[in-house]
């Protein structure tokens, strides 16, 4: 019986045709049977460097290429010779590389009203005149480009870029880069890679407001909450400002709610919201007036220069006092009964000279919706001695022994006091008042001469000149007049009429000698 013997026979696997992604590990094996001691040998169709490393093993060669390259796109041949028998059989190897995800870049900062650039890149991309890159804004696609005509013979990195105008509707719409890579007849997943990015439009601030509650305009004590609002991206950053007097300016923390729990009248004014994007560089403002409602506050009532003057000088009564609603002040003066209300300019009333009858009670009432207030002040006019009246009773010509009394009236505010003088060569006479009266007892002819009469107060005086004359002597001894000097001041607005009647009868006889009996002599 003969054995049949296996002809000569070879074959490469993968057969044919293989298709492989760049990076990958592809080897290539050429196999033979009825062959005892076969010859391997391989090469490229174009006599190109292999790109890989052969291995022989008695009935089969491998060529391993580890990494796959792009060189090695390319037809591989391997031929096999046994006992001069040679045989051949080829491969077709097509590769890709499509190994990620592209990458979208954009300008360092997008802001709203300026020009925006989005980048899409995709990395090591093999064969690129297939390539196919879409940049889409949500489902628009703002621009596609494909590269057919690129003759590659490695891997490339591939970049389409568009710009347009940023608007705030931008804001958080969805950036879409889309690669493809579509070639004929090649089997490989993925042949489609997407990634997205959300736009972050930077923008603002704008539309800034500020939100008061419980409003603008609220009770003293409540609770008073504003709230800066505005568009921003990012987020604004606050400051709160305060106009106070002087065109100063009061800081509060950076903060977009400013609280007072118990508003007080002092917080009423303008406030000021100023916010800040640090990206875009711009700042907004907002300004609102807050109004604290409360009763008349700081009431006042002030006497220029002082509430105690002297006649005919310039007074001014000031009134003043704050609050909202806006306070109404009415001034009055009150004599007993009588009110006469006063017209003011400003809250301040004023008087050019003084005069005595302008003395009196001055009372300033402050009112608004919510409360009044009163005040007052005595004003106290200051005059001298005035409309002085001097009576000598019995006469300026009297008789040794006989009384001499002075009396007078007068008007003065503070009350007057008096002194009566005795001028002559060698000395000065002082005689004070006694409740207004002087009195010379038993004149002689010593007491003849000039009397001076000095009515004063802190404000002024006023000196009148009594002449009296004491002639002769009195007829009758046994009845003696007597001689009354009197000075009675009175310093009420009112003269009262003083009627005096002196009836004194004595026994003794008088003396020709100067004596003056219960009044004090003083020498000056």
């Amino acid at each position: 019986m003969l054995r049949r013997v296996k002809a000569f026979e070879m074959e490469i696997t993968p057969a044919d045709r293989v298709v492989e992604r760049i990076g990958a590990t592809l080897i290539l094996t050429c196999n033979t049977t009825g062959c005892a001691l076969p010859k391997f040998s391989w090469r490229t169709q174009m006599d190109y460097p292999l790109g890989g490393k052969v291995y022989n093993n008695k009935t089969h060669s491998t060529l391993t290429m580890n990494p796959v390259s792009a060189e090695n796109y390319n037809d591989y041949l391997c031929t096999v010779i046994c006992n001069k028998e040679k045989k051949e059989k080829s491969v077709k190897v097509e590769l890709y590389s499509f190994p990620s995800d592209p990458i979208i870049e954009t300008s360092a900062s997008l802001v709203v009203g300026e020009t925006a650039t989005v980048i899409c890149k995709i990395h090591d991309v093999f064969p690129s005149d297939h390539l196919e890159l879409l940049l889409k804004k949500d489902e628009q696609i703002l621009h596609r480009k494909t590269f057919e005509g690129d003759v590659s013979t490695k891997t490339e990195t591939k970049t389409v870029a568009y710009s347009f105008n940023l608007t705030t509707e931008d804001n958080g719409k969805e950036i879409v880069c889309v690669a493809r890579l579509q070639i004929a007849g090649m089997d490989f997943e993925p042949k489609e890679r997407l990634t997205s990015l959300k736009l972050n439009a930077n923008f603002g601030p704008q539309n800034t407001s500020i939100n008061a509650s419980p409003g603008n305009s609220l009770m003293e004590g409540h609770f008073l909450k504003l709230t800066c609002m505005t568009d921003s991206n990012p987020p604004a950053q606050v400051f709160w400002r305060k106009h106070l007097a002087k065109e100063t300016i009061q800081h509060f923390i950076e903060n977009s709610v400013l609280s007072i729990p118990h508003a007080h009248f002092t917080d009423s004014g303008q406030y000021i919201c100023e916010v800040v994007n640090p990206v875009t560089n711009k700042t907004e403002k907002a300004t609102t007036n807050i109004v604290i409602q409360a009763p008349p506050k700081n009431a006042s009532l002030m006497v220029f220069p002082s509430s105690s003057v002297k006649e005919g000088e310039s007074v001014t009564i000031s009134c003043s006092a704050t609050g909202v609603p806006a306070v109404q002040i009415i001034l009055e003066k009150k004599i007993g009964d009588v009110v006469t209300t006063l017209k003011t300019e400003d809250g301040k009333y004023t008087i050019d000279k003084v005069q005595p009858e302008d003395a009196g009670k001055y009372e300033c009432t402050f009112t608004n919706k919510f409360g009044n207030h009163s005040l007052d002040v005595e004003l106290d006019v200051k005059v001298p001695p005035q409309n002085i009246t001097v009576l000598v009773y019995p006469s300026e010509n009297v008789k040794e022994g006989e009384n001499v009394t002075i009396m007078c009236s007068t008007y003065s505010n503070p009350p007057s006091q008096m002194i009566l003088k005795k001028v002559n060569q060698d000395e000065e006479i002082i005689l004070p008042a006694v409740n207004g009266t002087f009195t010379l007892y038993n004149v002689t002819k010593n007491d003849t001469g000039r009397y001076l009469l000095d009515v004063f107060n802190e404000v002024g005086n006023n000196i009148k000149v009594i002449e009296i004359a004491v002639v002769g002597k009195l007829e009758k001894p046994d009845q003696i007049m007597p001689l009354m000097i009197a000075l009675s001041c009175v310093t009420a607005i009112a003269i009262p009429v003083v009627a005096i009647l002196i009836y004194v009868s004595r026994k003794a006889k008088i003396n020709g000698s100067y004596s003056l009996v219960k009044a004090l002599r003083l020498k000056v």
